[in-house]
């Protein structure tokens, strides 16, 4: 099935590259890549610098999201988590912000600030949870929305704070932001969560087991403690550094998961790669509307996410209670 969802990833990151102002054809976008398309300058510079860029940090973005939603849910047996609604990229947005504020560069001081603020909101659900990792439905949703709103709160609070002209980016950015990125950028976020990805891809059977009980993976030799502990910090490190380089991009780790759990199964083996494929196609179609669907400019990604998450999740939290 990674055939496919690898076509797919390529095919909207081509149609990623084609669209914008100046409109190309696919084809167009193509040989551009290649370096057949001629001496257009203008043509190559828009494509190196701005659109593939872009491309390349939305097909990361929604990897990581969707991936994160994958663990939280294997871990905590609830179709319902993920990073979003359980508040950690809520708190990877708070200690991004702090970073931002105090003028950090964006790695590894903003990273690292955003990794301690999700580390702290993870710590916090787990203790909810009476120190366990398994959370009932309603303890879990209402958690994850408290801690949301605390930490809009205090997002609300560090703004006021800030008299500079970094305000509306932060507010932008907080929306969910795609729009502002060259391949350095990329780059360096592939060097943090690409990593993350083989650890988690080397724990699927892990998770495949954790799902049948701690009692059972534990007969089946799996140290369930350590296991859930690198998994957990693996998935808060990438959430956290995707959160500081495009903001709040909520319930994509909720939609892909799901969808794919549908049509593949729940075999960790197979979604994994699955959530990371068609996780970042499904990230660059979003920003592809968020560009097309304005009349004029272009709205933040986050909001195209949230408007087709939200109804999902409402539907899934309805069913939940049948």
């Amino acid at each position: 099935m990674s055939a496919p969802l690898l076509l797919v990833l390529a095919a909207f990151g081509l149609l990623g590259i084609s669209v914008g102002s100046s409109r190309l054809s696919m084809a167009d976008a193509l040989q551009a890549l290649l370096g057949t398309g001629g001496d257009n300058d203008m043509l190559a510079s828009i494509i190196w610098r701005i659109r593939l860029p872009r491309v390349i940090l939305g097909a990361l973005v929604g990897s990581t999201l969707s991936l994160g939603g994958l663990v939280f849910q294997a871990l905590l047996r609830n179709p319902l988590a993920e990073p979003y609604i359980l508040g950690i990229s809520g708190g990877s947005a708070v200690g991004a912000i702090i970073g931002i504020l105090l003028g950090f560069s964006r790695f590894p001081g903003v990273c690292l600030m955003a990794f301690s603020g999700s580390m702290a909101v993870l710590a916090l659900v787990v203790f909810m949870g009476a120190g366990g990792l398994r959370l009932k439905n309603d303890a879990l949703l209402l958690s994850g929305v408290m801690i949301n709103a605390f930490c809009s709160s205090v997002i609300t609070f560090l703004i006021s704070l800030s008299q500079d002209s970094r305000i509306h980016n932060i507010l932008f950015w907080l929306m969910g932001d795609l729009s502002l990125p060259d391949l350095a950028q990329a780059g360096l976020l592939s060097l943090i969560v690409l990593p993350c990805f083989v650890v988690i891809f080397r724990f699927s059977n892990v998770m495949n087991l954790l799902l049948m009980g701690k009692e059972a993976a534990q007969t089946l030799g799996v140290n369930t403690g350590s296991a859930s502990l690198i998994l957990l910090i693996c998935t808060s490190l990438m959430v956290s550094a995707t959160v500081s380089y495009c903001g709040l991009l909520g319930f994509v780790g909720l939609v892909m998961p799901h969808l794919l759990r549908l049509v593949l199964g729940p075999d960790h083996r197979v979604l994994v790669p699955a959530c990371i494929l068609g996780g970042g196609a499904y990230m660059i179609l979003c920003d592809i509307l968020a560009r097309v669907l304005p009349a004029q400019g272009e709205m933040p990604t986050g909001v195209i996410t949230a408007m087709i998450g939200a109804p999902l999740f409402i539907y899934l939290l309805r069913r939940s209670r049948i």
